[in-house]
């Protein structure tokens, strides 16, 4: 018998609470207001009383990196190498009796069923009804037998049915579609509380079955349980189950609009309706909520934060079959779903930093604008990226530019167009660069053991030395009798610089420092 606590919602937010990445809100709250609250607060939300039922709601559960190395228990520079490590590591699934899934210790079935106790609350002020925004749903394809397992929202209709959205290309929609050319209803059951790695397996396709995927990601086998009042096996370890049947009707109803992913509205649509059989739950019962298309946000939205994790991937992925040198992978998740990464190399030969360009356009359709920096610049800092883009690029020759690009499709910056033009950013140093004084980077001193020599002209002997360099070698922690020992040498006329202004010993004019070179002229060169 797997753990049946390790994976629930109720258990990661007590972990969470631990962590301080959740508000708890102790007061009873009106329904119309948790959108308000939970878009306002940088933390996991967690309503004790939440509407007239006082129902217990948590939000937002996954809206940042660090929520999501706490779902995989490891720090968050690692996150995406364990996102790795276990997808190449499947797991299989393990049957759950019903009498010992949780899942089922509350059943409401026939008339019992009643959709309006649960909290089904407005998330936008232009949405067409109020939403359960955390559900998972899982289907069964009747031509292959497995499972599919998708994120979908709920729209509230009645006491016993949902409106819901299948016109965004997906499997569920392809195995819908195929339903009813056949004149079939489609039997779905939702998951509604679920894990973190959950939503992220929800958010992924294998030609497979995906309940498994969930398992891989969880790292350990997933329990899974069938469906009171259809075929369908889910976890067993979830807070709350939907089942049902999309009517074999097909796009009959209108649902939305909704607040979408780049923090925009999406257009209300014909749709099918979710039709409710049964009803099953914990005795106490955690629902949840997500934070979806919240505006100027939309770094804290949890969507966009399992999408650059699978997206940071990817680049590892298609980077390292190329034999790029790929040192670090960000996608600035307020960008909106993925359209923004930034990629840190170590170059080993020429023209690579638009090789890197060119292939991750061609494999991640919805990443929008390419940044690639050499592996000195660190792509999570700002301050870091605005100086790499200020001085290691030129927007003539650095500047990669395709049009007729798919992109991403709820990019309203694509109009009444399908395709749309995408653009490459090399902000790296030119291959080879480095050797001399104007194209290393800045860095404060730092001096480690003792000094080798007890005079300045006798270090000087080994040849040319910058100036800290001088004064580690003679064991100085202060440098300004270094610079009077240095003067000596020039009025004995023995002092020496070159172009990068390294001193050395050598026969000049007393009192004056000899130069052994031409003002500086060189510029970098086109890479």
């Amino acid at each position: 018998m797997p753990d049946l606590k390790k994976f629930r919602l109720r258990h990661f937010v007590e972990k969470l609470i631990d962590l301080g990445e959740v508000e708890v809100v102790e007061e009873p709250v009106d329904l119309v207001d948790v959108s308000r609250i939970v878009e306002a607060s940088d933390k996991a939300v967690l309503f004790r009383k939440a509407g007239p039922e006082g129902t217990e709601l948590v939000a937002n559960v996954a809206g940042s990196r660090k929520r999501l190395a706490a779902a995989f228990g490891v720090p968050e520079n690692q996150v995406v190498q364990e996102y790795r490590r276990r997808l190449a590591n499947p797991r299989p699934v393990v049957n759950v009796a019903p009498e010992d899934a949780p899942v089922r210790e509350v059943v409401f079935e026939g008339d019992e069923v009643d959709l309006t106790h649960l909290p089904f609350h407005p998330q936008h002020a232009l949405d067409g009804s109020t939403y359960l925004s955390s559900a998972i749903d899982f289907s069964i394809d009747p031509e292959t037998g497995t499972t599919n397992v998708g994120c979908r929202r709920l729209s509230l209709r009645n006491r016993t049915e949902c409106g819901t959205n299948v016109t965004a290309p997906s499997d569920l929609q392809r195995i819908y579609c195929a339903s009813i050319a056949r004149g079939e209803k489609l039997p779905v059951s939702f998951a509604v509380g679920s894990h973190p790695l959950d939503f992220m397996a929800a958010t992924m396709r294998i030609p497979a079955d995906e309940t498994a995927l969930v398992g891989t990601l969880r790292g350990e086998p997933v329990p899974l349980v069938k469906s009171l009042t259809n075929d369908i096996r889910v976890p067993a370890d979830a807070e709350v189950i939907l089942e049902g049947y999309l009517c074999a009707e097909g796009y009959v109803e209108p649902e939305g609009p909704f607040g979408e992913y780049m923090g925009y509205y999406g257009p209300m649509h014909l749709n099918p309706v979710f039709h409710v059989t049964a009803i099953t739950m914990r005795k106490d019962a955690l629902h949840q909520s997500v934070l979806h298309g919240a505006g100027d946000v939309l770094g804290r939205v949890e969507s966009a934060n399992f999408v650059a994790i699978h997206l940071e991937a990817r680049a590892f992925d298609i980077l390292e079959k190329l034999g790029i040198d790929i040192r670090d992978a960000r996608v600035t998740t307020s960008s909106g779903e993925g359209q923004h990464l930034r990629i840190a190399i170590c170059q080993t030969a020429p023209g690579q930093a638009r090789q890197a360009i060119e292939a991750l356009f061609a494999e991640l359709r919805i990443v929008k604008h390419i940044f690639v920096v050499d592996d000195d610049v660190d792509i999570w800092s700002e301050s870091a990226m605005e100086w790499a883009m200020g001085t290691r690029f030129q927007a003539h020759k650095d500047l990669v530019v395709l049009t007729g690009m798919l992109g991403h499709p709820m990019d309203p910056s694509l109009g009444e167009d399908e395709t749309g033009a995408k653009a490459g950013f090399d902000m790296t140093v030119p291959f080879g660069f480095g050797e001399k004084l104007l194209e290393k980077v800045t860095d404060p001193p730092v001096f480690e053991g003792a000094g080798r020599f007890r005079d300045v002209a006798r270090a000087l002997e080994g040849g040319p030395m910058y100036f800290t360099e001088i004064m580690q070698a003679v064991g100085s922690r202060d440098g300004r009798e270094i610079t009077l020992r240095l003067d000596e040498l020039r009025n004995e006329g023995r002092l020496i610089r070159n172009e990068d202004g390294q001193y050395y010993l050598g026969a000049g004019q007393k009192g004056k420092t000899h130069l052994d070179h031409e003002p500086h002229k060189e510029k970098w060169s086109a890479k």
